[in-house]
């Protein structure tokens, strides 16, 4: 069983840019977004489900899955959204746990947005949470998604909270500043963890 460090933290937090430094160290990476876009591809019976259940209204020309509006529909729904998880996440943690098993190295990355909403943090050995303030997470996704102000506020206030992330973190990457700080951190961390890695082998 490999070591699993699980990243998370807020919309606009810098998650991507975190992880992308650790994959240059050579970690292996299992990202739930990708997990979660690649079980609803066009042609699967994921995607044909939810077709089924909101119409062609979620369905891009392409015959992709229209995920903003997808999004805007489950924001308006309590029990869509209850549908839709239990739809997808079955499938996502066993396309997780089949990377895991295949995953090399000392110790996984495992990415996962919802950690805390989801309650997965007890599946991993150490929880690293990319912090910011909530104006910065605003405004960097303002920027990056084109989207309004009321729909991130709507996004933000359906996530945990920046302090019940912290409450669960074992480590801490402060992504208020300079962004090249983060190369740094993540090199001091990665060698924290490879510890870890060999440690529990050991204890095994």
């Amino acid at each position: 069983m490999h070591f699993i460090v699980a990243l998370t933290g807020g919309i606009g937090s810098g998650k991507s840019t975190v992880a992308d430094a650790f994959a240059r160290l050579g970690v292996t990476i299992v990202d739930a977004d990708v997990i979660a876009r690649r079980v609803v591809e066009p042609g699967t019976p994921a995607l044909k489900a939810i077709i089924a259940r909101f119409g062609a209204e979620v369905r891009q020309a392409d015959g992709a899955l229209d995920r903003r509006a997808l999004r805007q529909r489950i924001f308006s729904s309590e029990d869509d959204k209850i549908w839709l998880n239990g739809l997808l996440h079955p499938l996502i943690q066993q396309h997780t746990a089949q990377q895991f098993a295949e995953a090399t190295g000392d110790y996984v990355l495992w990415v996962v947005p919802l950690l805390v909403e989801n309650q997965l943090q007890h599946r991993a050995n150490r929880v690293l949470v990319v912090d910011v303030d909530v104006e910065t997470q605003i405004n960097r996704t303002l920027k990056r998604d084109g989207v309004d102000r009321r729909q991130i506020t709507r996004i933000l206030a359906a996530q945990a909270t920046r302090e019940q992330r912290l409450a669960i973190a074992d480590d801490i990457i402060d992504n208020n500043g300079n962004p090249d700080d983060i190369v740094e951190r993540v090199a001091a961390l990665h060698r924290c963890y490879q510890a870890c890695a060999a440690s529990a082998t050991r204890q095994d």
